[in-house]
Order: C-alpha cells, then structure tokens, then sequence
C-alpha cells in the first residue's frame, strides 16, 4: 500500500512541475532584445573577452568549504543523538572525522588551502 502511495505522489509532482512549466512558457511575456544576450557586468559594459578560464584555485576553495560546511551540518545533529545512539554513533562519527582528514590533507599536499 505504501509503494502506491509513493508511486501516486511522485505521478502528481511530475504532473504539476510539467503544467507549470507549460503554463509559464505559455504566459510568461516575451521580449526579443539584442541586449537580452550581451554578457552583464554590473551594469557596465565588459571590455574585452567575456569568456576566460578561472584558476583551479577558485574551485577547490569552493570543494573545501562546501565539504566543511556539510560537516558543520551533519556534526549537530549528531552531537544532538549521540548520547542515545551510545558508542555506535561515536564510531561513525569517528570514521566520519577520518575520512574529511584525508580529504583535508590531500587538501594540503596539492595545496590547494595557499591562496595566491
């Protein structure tokens, strides 16, 4: 009975993102402009290519902090059950510590944490 329910929610759901979205191209104004797909600067006209590779700092920066980040998420509602959960929950936590060191010692050996 379960499955039916979950089958029937999920049939409702793609049935009424796929009627929005056939709505919205239907109603939505239009407005064909040259301006419409110039690259946008802050309101101030680019100078030069518009399109240019990024440092892969940039990026590993962003890796690491949602990686910490989910960290911070995950480690509260941990500390908020670990009493009732006992040693099973230490563990994984610890398990769970072990694994975000590696990844923030691969961090360090590529050196990826130097901002430069």
């Amino acid at each position: 009975m379960n499955n039916e329910w979950l089958i029937i929610f999920f049939l409702i759901g793609a049935i009424f993102v796929g009627v929005v979205l056939i709505l919205s191209g239907i109603i939505a104004p239009r407005s064909i402009n040259p301006q419409k797909f110039e690259p946008y600067e802050c309101g101030i006209p680019t100078e030069g290519g518009t399109w240019l590779q990024f440092n892969v700092g940039y990026y590993m920066f962003a890796i690491l902090f949602l990686v910490f980040d989910v960290e911070t998420v995950l480690v509260f509602p941990w500390a908020v059950v670990m009493k009732e959960v006992g040693m099973a929950a230490f563990i994984e936590i610890v398990i769970f510590f072990f694994i975000l060191g590696l990844g923030l010692l691969y961090a360090w050996k590529k050196h990826a944490l130097i901002w430069e």
